[in-house]
């Protein structure tokens, strides 16, 4: 028959704890008993070597010994010794070893059933022999008197007496060695009870595959995934989240507030409650923050997921780019619509030279911005980008000029990382310009010297110089909530191209480095 093994890991355990436990205390308890029984027999043969000596040294056995009738005066003796003594046998003989008194009367004369030679040599002799009484741990010293050895003691305890003794102890013994077993069973069984709550009842077999599946699960999503523990440190942290916030293998182990990462972000990692879908920057990416507190009944730390908004984010940019230049053809293709129908009824009116002159010099002013964008810049996003952000801010009364000095060549610099810097500084400037005098965003796009350099200046109040570092933070502005993205988005594209971007007042100026070889 086959014993069933228990399948969770704190069952296997408990089972593995309580032989353990048993098997010490039955050890604990047969050590003892072997223990204690050398030492009963040992402090029998001391009580008996103490009593035959005391008898043997004794004035009035030593005359007896002398006597024509030794018993006469020896039996009472020797019984009266061996009651107060506890011995089971006190029994005085002859050098020939007959027997001068005995607890059995009827014993006396006969001979000694024991070894007496040592004795007879003046020696005192302990030894464990079979006599009348049965089995017994026995001692027999000499009685000197007249400088000779006249006759000799033997005092002694039966084995069946030493093993009573013993077996009160042993009992004890035994009350002790359950009451260990029984508190050794108690503590193993709430030791693993709280295993078992923490493991779930999994036995090592699923805990291990288990494992296998976190650790592969941890590498395979793209997502990060951070876990703090309720100090605030790092206790896991996946690759995802290794390349998201730009950390590397160091970081577990150690504070969210050591870490490096930008303050916005390393307060909502501190934070106690949840955070849900916040966007944050980090040197070079945007992410998608959310946090749960892990707790029961006290707070154990904290699990953080991110997601990559980079690219999403960009796109979106894109989006919006591409929404304002629908924007800007559809009211082109009605203001056009409009000035048909003027160079129209003009011709109807046989007003043609008004008509060409009108067509003329609205032509004109719409050819002069894009032939000097696409003269000045070469790189064709860049220029497509300008012309739109052009027609944007004329619909919203503001005029976008390109700076005479501009020049810039293709393929100095990614065109997205471009279009992230100069499109969010136009729309800003756009924006501060609207409704001012003389309304204008005058753009300045320039590589000389191994580095790029783009101005963009408005006639807008300008940036306060207690403002110069919270404008580009994320979240920061001055128009309604749901806004603050755009400088910060530009000043992560200038940091991981290794560039600089600074304002003052009404003018932000952009930084890039660029290789020296696009710029020959």
């Amino acid at each position: 028959m086959q014993i069933p093994r228990p399948r969770s890991l704190a069952g296997q355990l408990f089972a593995m704890q309580v032989v353990l436990v048993t098997v010490l205390v039955a050890g604990c308890a047969v050590f003892s008993y072997v223990s204690d029984h050398r030492q009963a027999q040992a402090a029998a043969l001391r009580q008996a070597t103490a009593t035959a000596q005391a008898v043997a040294l004794s004035p009035s056995v030593q005359q007896a010994t002398l006597a024509a009738d030794p018993t006469a005066t020896l039996q009472p003796y020797a019984v009266k010794v061996q009651q107060s003594s506890g011995m089971a046998f006190v029994t005085i003989m002859d050098t020939h070893g007959i027997r001068w008194t005995h607890p059995h009367p009827s014993r006396i004369g006969e001979h000694y059933l024991g070894h007496i030679g040592a004795a007879l040599r003046g020696a005192t002799y302990s030894e464990t022999y079979t006599g009348t009484l049965g089995p017994s741990a026995r001692v027999v010293t000499p009685i000197h008197a007249d400088h000779r050895i006249t006759g000799l003691v033997s005092a002694g305890i039966t084995v069946e007496r030493i093993d009573a003794q013993l077996q009160q102890q042993v009992s004890v013994l035994l009350w002790f060695a359950a009451l260990a077993l029984a508190l050794g069973g108690l503590g193993t069984y709430v030791i693993n009870a709280r295993l078992r709550r923490h493991t779930h009842g999994m036995n090592p077999e699923e805990l291990s595959r288990m494992h296998d599946y976190h650790q592969a699960t941890l590498h395979a999503v793209r997502e990060g995934l951070l876990m703090l523990d309720s100090g605030r440190r790092v206790v896991l942290l996946n690759d995802g989240g290794r390349e998201l916030l730009g950390l590397d293998e160091n970081a577990v182990g150690r504070s969210a507030a050591e870490l490096g990462l930008p303050a916005p972000l390393t307060g909502a990692l501190l934070a106690d409650g949840p955070r849900v879908d916040e966007v944050h920057l980090t040197a070079e990416r945007v992410v998608v923050l959310n946090t749960r507190p892990v707790s029961s009944g006290e707070h154990r730390g904290t699990v953080v997921t991110l997601r990559d908004h980079t690219e999403l984010q960009a796109l979106s940019g894109e989006l919006d780019s591409e929404r304002g230049f629908t924007q800007a053809l559809r009211a082109q293709a009605h203001e056009a619509a409009n000035r048909l129908h003027t160079v129209v009824s003009l011709i109807e009116l046989d007003r043609v030279p008004e008509a060409v002159e009108f067509a003329t010099a609205e032509l004109e002013l719409a050819q002069t911005l894009t032939d000097h964008v696409v003269g000045a810049v070469d790189e064709p996003v860049l220029a497509a980008l300008l012309l739109g952000k052009a027609a944007q801010a004329n619909e919203r009364g503001v005029e976008l000029v390109l700076a005479e000095e501009s020049v810039i060549d293709e393929g100095l610099l990614p065109a997205r990382d471009l279009v992230t810097i100069l499109g969010n500084l136009v729309d800003n400037a756009v924006d501060a310009a609207q409704g001012s005098d003389g309304a204008r965003v005058t753009v300045t796009v320039r590589a000389a010297d191994g580095e790029l350099l783009i101005k963009v200046r408005d006639t807008g109040p300008g940036v306060g110089a207690d403002a110069a570092e919270d404008v580009f933070r994320f979240g920061w502005s001055t128009k309604s909530a749901g806004h603050g993205l755009g400088l910060a988005l530009v000043k992560q594209a200038v940091q991981r191209r290794g560039g600089t971007v600074t304002v003052s007042g009404a003018e932000f100026v952009v930084r890039l480095p660029i290789r020296q070889e696009a710029t020959a």
